[in-house]
């Protein structure tokens, strides 16, 4: 990672002639340099990075290498972007390494979103009792109930269905969830509602 500011030949540029005059006690060119490169960096670090944050931070640490290599600077020798661009590469380059040098051990454990095996043993207790507290349920009943709760049709849609008129339907699911209740009242701590 050669970060020298004098490796290769460059015609004489401006932000050249700013880094010297810098480096020679000129406050007011190192103001004009960062708002001419600081946004070349950062928008460089950040399609590396894809990480603004990190960007930033890479954005800082270039700008602060080059007022260190201000004094050295020999205008010429090398223009002051090329030696920025390969700086903020470097850097880029070092984060994005160890990124993925990350152990496994440090890498957090995705969360399962598989029910727990007590849920789905629970999820399965609760469908049973429910089939057979159904299948208890006179036929009808149990078709309006089914396809209202479990399917989710509407009521003019059952009505289609069963051919009847859509008060039927009504009076079908809620006398079969009564029955339901009725059926399933003595079984809750069973089945894990408890103050449900």
């Amino acid at each position: 990672m050669d970060e020298t500011p004098f490796a290769s030949p460059a015609p004489l540029d401006a932000e050249g002639a700013l880094l010297l005059a810098y480096a020679n006690g000129d406050r007011e060119a190192a103001r004009e340099l960062t708002v001419s490169l600081a946004p070349r960096v950062l928008g460089q670090a950040t399609r590396m990075l894809s990480d603004r944050a990190e960007a930033e931070d890479v954005t800082q640490e270039v700008m602060l290498r080059l007022w260190h290599v201000a004094p050295d600077w020999r205008q010429g020798e090398a223009r002051v972007a090329t030696w920025l661009y390969r700086v903020t590469s470097n850097l880029c380059t070092d984060r994005l390494r160890r990124r993925r040098g990350v152990g496994l051990d440090d890498v957090a454990e995705p969360p399962d979103p598989t029910p727990s095996v007590t849920d789905r043993m629970q999820g399965e207790a609760r469908m049973r009792a429910l089939s057979d507290a159904l299948a208890a349920l006179p036929d009808r009943q149990a078709q309006a109930v089914a396809l209202r709760h479990l399917e989710g049709l509407s009521n003019p849609e059952i009505a289609a269905i069963m051919e009847i008129g859509v008060e039927a339907v009504e009076s079908l699911t809620a006398r079969g969830k009564r029955a339901l209740a009725a059926t399933l009242r003595g079984r809750k701590e069973e089945l894990g509602y408890g103050d449900d």
